[in-house]
């Protein structure tokens, strides 16, 4: 399966620049659409120096509006710093817009000034996810139901029964106790050896069913290039802008398969979680891996630059996995 990252990360936060930034993500994922890339990415982060994905929902939108095929995956949603009645309202508008192409993991988050900002109860989360969950589900029923002490009902519902396709994401034993409970799937931010055993052992307990998905051991943001070494020398910068920002945010009870722990471009190459490769590279490593993770704009890079990458993955890689 073939996968596009997009954060839309650009340094400095320029308007005119970060408008073109997005523009070009949209007409990217029209191109991937037309060539047979099969599912898109999106994430959430608010107050980031570099804009990091605040709006997901509307960028998935906005894809929707320029494909036909392509699936969107929002990895993940923070849920518990939205209104969650708004929350069921926009993911049913988009999954019968797409046709139900939607796919949205609902995340805890795990930084406290993200709920602050948005005036929330850090300490509290636990249970906000719980109501928020909670909510998803009852208002996509499309009948009343009690909310915060008074009746609602949310329409219209959504063309995916019972429900959109959501997953609960994590890698706590929380998070696996919580999907379990409300009989949901589960995608964890990383390979955790005894987390797939334990959410099932949950929903045996609960008496529900569901899937667990990781993003496996060898995890890797992709871009593709004739020549690697040089654009670990004129690129390698925006890898590292990326990797080094992400790892500002985690703390030491986080698990998640993107996260780096280089200081300079050299690290970062030897790593191997982000890796620049040749077409033919590429279809080996799509072919022995079963997909590849492309990550055509990362770190605020050119926007040619990402067309290159984009470019090369569609018309000498993409043909090769497919046949």
């Amino acid at each position: 399966m073939s996968t596009l990252r997009f954060n839309c990360v650009q340094p400095g936060l320029e308007p005119n620049e970060m408008g073109a930034r997005y523009q070009g993500f949209v007409e990217m994922a029209r191109y991937a659409d037309e060539h047979g890339v099969g599912i898109l990415t999106l994430e959430e982060h608010h107050g980031a120096d570099n804009g990091w994905s605040p709006s997901p929902m509307i960028m998935a939108g906005l894809v929707f509006g320029a494909t036909k095929t392509l699936t969107v995956s929002i990895f993940a949603l923070l849920l518990p710093l939205h209104d969650p009645l708004r929350v069921a309202e926009d993911i049913a508008v988009l999954d019968l817009a797409s046709g139900g192409r939607l796919t949205t993991v609902l995340g805890l988050g795990y930084r406290p000034e993200e709920y602050a900002a948005h005036g929330k109860d850090w300490k509290q989360r636990g249970k906000l996810m719980d109501e928020c969950v909670d909510t998803l589900l009852k208002a996509w029923t499309g009948e009343p139901f009690e909310f915060r002490g008074t009746t609602v009902r949310v329409t219209p519902r959504p063309l995916t029964q019972p429900h959109p396709m959501i997953l609960l994401g994590g890698t706590s034993r929380p998070a696996a106790r919580r999907a379990a409970r409300f009989g949901l799937p589960m995608m964890a931010a990383a390979h955790v050896d005894w987390l797939e055993p334990y959410y099932y052992e949950q929903c045996k307990e609960h008496g529900t069913q569901g899937f667990y998905m990781d993003p496996g051991g060898d995890f890797a943001s992709v871009h593709i290039a004739e020549d690697p070494d040089k654009v670990w020398a004129e690129l390698g910068q925006h890898f590292l802008h990326e990797a080094t920002t992400y790892h500002a945010w985690q703390t030491s009870d986080i698990q998640s398969s993107a996260h780096s722990y280089a200081s300079t471009v050299d690290e970062l190459r030897a790593e191997g979680l982000y890796q620049v490769l040749t077409p033919a590279q590429a279809i080996e490593r799509g072919t022995s891996k079963g997909s590849i993770n492309l990550h055509p704009l990362v770190g605020g890079m050119p926007i040619d630059a990402g067309w290159d990458s984009l470019r090369l993955y569609c018309e000498q890689v993409l043909p090769k996995l497919s046949s």
